[in-house]
């Protein structure tokens, strides 16, 4: 507030409120620099990786764990912590409900970790939808999911050239997943085999195509092609495991040569053409697509954003305004003048303005004659 005496009698009084709308304009801009400084934080000293994870399999932090990794610009690998992550179990919950148009599609996903720091004890941890884990100063979060089949491959020689599970890729809503094996260590030749593993299979022999009914695991059922030779994983050149080149193979079984191999329950064990061995399908596994992300910068980025929006709340809703009063005598006549000025756009300024006329009436009992400037509102008060 400034009182200013101008002589003759005349004195004006000036003063202004809202300064805390300059504050929250000056909190909201600093936050915002805030946000671009963890995000800045965040890219040069995160990182993020993927790892498709078995039942019964356990993965450990290192970088030679992740089947893809992208470091921040300065991360270090060697700074990874190295906690194990195990995965018991892994339950889908489908809707059952026969009136439902999404009959027989997942609803819910549950996967049961044992979690293991470095010097501690395991911890039971469960991960579920956009309810990642905390461990080791990353968030582990579930990206998908999907079945693997455990097959046992048997070559002409009779040993055993690969057992375990196989890792395939759902295609549709019915979880028909597309199989890849490469069998480098088979002999007298290398074998492959890519087709599809059904959860719920149906399939006659002579009619009709393999496929699934179902997205749970009902009659499981594993359909192959086999083929021989050179898998060309000598060569030097890097492929992809889920892909099969067949362009230099054999074909040994195809469902066009109405050979192809179909395994379920009943038939569990098929023998290939040209004494190349035996292939077995033993069974299933679930596995989770999980996404392995540090970032640390993301607390800065989240006390910025909160700043951000309290100074924003804060500059919109407090107003800032000035008001000057000048009262003056004439020939025993008091005027008084005041006038009213806000700070950008404030449609509560009229009422304002109503406001401290009632004041300055029920103050002195005068009686008011408006004169409304065009520049700004002012009120011009003539009482005895």
């Amino acid at each position: 507030m400034q009182i200013r005496d101008e002589g003759g009698g005349q004195y004006s009084v000036g003063a202004e409120r809202g300064y805390l709308r300059e504050v929250g304009n000056i909190l909201f801009h600093v936050a915002m620099i805030g946000i671009l400084v963890g995000v800045a934080v965040g890219s040069l000293f995160g990182y993020r990786g993927q790892k498709i994870l078995v039942e019964g399999e356990t993965f450990v932090n290192s970088l030679i764990g992740y089947d893809s990794f992208t470091p921040g610009t300065n991360y270090n690998p060697d700074w990874l912590s190295p906690y194990a992550v195990t995965l018991n179990n892994f339950q889908v919950r489908y809707d059952r409900q026969r009136d439902s148009h999404t009959y027989g599609q997942d609803l819910d996903y549950n996967a049961q970790l044992t979690v293991q720091n470095p010097g501690s004890s395991p911890e039971q941890k469960t991960l579920k939808v956009n309810e990642p884990v905390d461990v080791g100063g990353t968030s582990v979060f579930l990206s998908g999911n999907g079945y693997a089949p455990i097959v046992k491959v048997t070559d002409g020689e009779g040993k055993v050239a690969y057992e375990g599970p196989v890792v395939a890729l759902p295609t549709d809503g019915k979880y028909t997943s597309s199989v890849v094996l490469k069998v480098p260590d088979a002999r007298p030749a290398q074998l492959g085999f890519m087709g599809m593993f059904l959860p719920t299979g149906s399939y006659e022999r002579g009619a009709g195509i393999p496929h699934s009914v179902d997205s749970a695991p009902a009659n499981p059922m594993l359909v192959l092609q086999s083929y021989s030779g050179d898998l060309g994983l000598n060569s030097g050149q890097p492929q992809n495991v889920y892909v099969l080149d067949t362009s230099k193979l054999t074909a040994l079984n195809s469902m066009a040569n109405q050979n192809g191999i179909v395994l379920d329950a009943q038939h569990r064990t098929a023998t290939l053409p040209e004494g190349n061995g035996t292939i077995e399908f033993m069974g299933y596994k679930r596995y989770v697509g999980m996404e392995v992300r540090h970032d640390p910068g993301q607390n800065i980025v989240l006390y910025s954003f909160v700043v951000a929006f309290v100074g924003l709340i804060v500059s919109l809703f407090v107003a800032r305004r000035r008001v000057w009063v000048r009262a003056s005598t004439d020939e025993g006549v008091l005027t008084v003048e005041y006038g009213l000025l806000a700070r950008g756009e404030d449609p509560r300024l009229a009422a304002e303005a109503e406001r401290i006329t009632d004041a300055f009436a029920a103050r002195w009992g005068l009686e008011f004659a408006e004169e409304p400037s065009s520049e700004e509102p002012t009120e011009k008060t003539e009482g005895k």
